[in-house]
């Protein structure tokens, strides 16, 4: 009874506390796209919030490199919250926005595929293992912390390893976004020209929920847009603070990575000024799967009161996962800038490894109307 209570410990609590961690008030709380009003929707609410996966500091895996570090305590917290991103990203391909998890509940089988991409081993894709390896090429040392664009620049090259969720991760430049070289990232060409009279290749028809393109037209990956911004100096600059809570608001809301120097969160919605975000500080033990290949998913929920800060004590340095309208964050242009380097599609990098917002169709990319839709303002 001890072991059991020992590895449950950081998901013991008492509802009613949980509830109580928010303020008697009539404002919306946004999360991830979805409102909830406060006073009448906690429940419902508090629901939203345990169901993201929540990836916190491990120990006890297998080294990182076979003579690394055996956990990642103290340095990984913002591959953690990376990590929690691209999870969120991968149930709202697979399970879309509105899936719910429940606790002793059995899961869809996507939902424990994603779940495994994410274990602290060397053979899965988007593991810490992978993940502090690949950062190396970013200049990064193994067990050295992360800021949240070299995250995003690790989850881009990861990405091209992961042929079930055949993503394409666009990580913006100089608080740029181009939507040329967003197209030519996610339309993927037929094999050859026998197979372009025929249906796309099986591999992109297995991968995606909806219905696949036409013959003659080219297949589209779903794209994961990250752009990291910095909103200040020294701290958030006041001036970005509606623009930035605006992001929640979008339906393909990813959230943002951020937090304070060295101490990264993962940014999930708002109430008020403050934002809601999940702490990856907290030490679990290496959880792998079992003899029937599901995963125990207890300690990949957060079932504590979520956690508040104040949005002008986060630090000016974050990456979103969104596009809205009006943003005065970032310049949104149509063609690639003729003063910049050519872009070229990313391809696997020579490496030994394996394995904002989410925009799984062409069509929602053409709904953006650049004049309609965006303010093109330069930061």
């Amino acid at each position: 009874m001890e072991s059991v209570l020992s590895k449950y410990e950081n998901q013991i609590t008492i509802f009613a506390d949980y509830l109580e961690e928010f303020p008697d008030t009539d404002e919306l709380v946004w999360i991830l796209g979805k409102q909830h009003l406060l006073k009448t929707e906690k429940s419902k609410l508090l629901s939203d919030i345990s169901a993201r996966l929540w990836f916190t500091y491990r120990r006890k895996f297998s080294p990182i490199g076979g003579t690394g570090p055996s956990s990642d305590a103290g340095w990984g917290c913002m591959l953690r919250c990376g990590q929690m991103m691209l999870a969120q990203a991968l149930i709202c391909r697979h399970l879309g926005r509105d899936w719910n998890w429940e606790r002793q509940k059995e899961q869809p089988k996507e939902y424990q595929r994603i779940l495994q991409c994410f274990l602290d081993r060397k053979d899965c894709c988007y593991s810490i293992h992978q993940m502090a390896q690949m950062g190396v090429g970013e200049g990064k040392s193994i067990g050295e912390w992360f800021g949240p664009n070299t995250v995003a620049q690790v989850l881009k090259k990861l990405a091209l390893f992961d042929e079930w969720n055949s993503l394409a991760v666009y990580v913006s430049m100089d608080n740029t976004v181009v939507i040329e070289d967003i197209k030519k990232m996610c339309h993927t060409l037929p094999l050859s020209a026998e197979t372009a009279a025929e249906s796309p290749p099986e591999s992109l028809n297995a991968s995606t929920q909806s219905k696949g393109p036409s013959a003659c037209s080219p297949a589209w990956k779903p794209l994961l847009l990250i752009v990291p911004l910095r909103l200040g100096i020294n701290q958030i600059n006041p001036v970005y603070v509606d623009a930035f809570k605006e992001c929640f608001k979008m339906p393909q809301s990813l959230g943002a990575l951020g937090g304070k120097p060295n101490n990264a969160y993962y940014f999930i919605g708002f109430l008020g000024d403050e934002l809601i975000f999940l702490d990856p500080h907290t030490t679990q033990t290496f959880v792998d799967t079992e003899e029937n290949g599901t995963v125990d998913d207890q300690t990949f929920h957060c079932l504590q009161p979520p956690q508040r800060m104040n949005i002008l004590n986060l630090d000016p340095s974050v990456a979103l996962e969104i596009l809205k309208e009006n943003l005065r964050m970032f310049e949104l242009v149509q063609k690639h800038p003729s003063h910049w380097p050519p872009f070229v599609p990313p391809a696997k990098p020579e490496v030994t490894t394996t394995g904002a917002e989410f925009i799984d169709s062409t069509e929602q990319l053409e709904d953006f109307d650049l004049e309609e839709d965006f303010e093109i303002l330069s930061i």
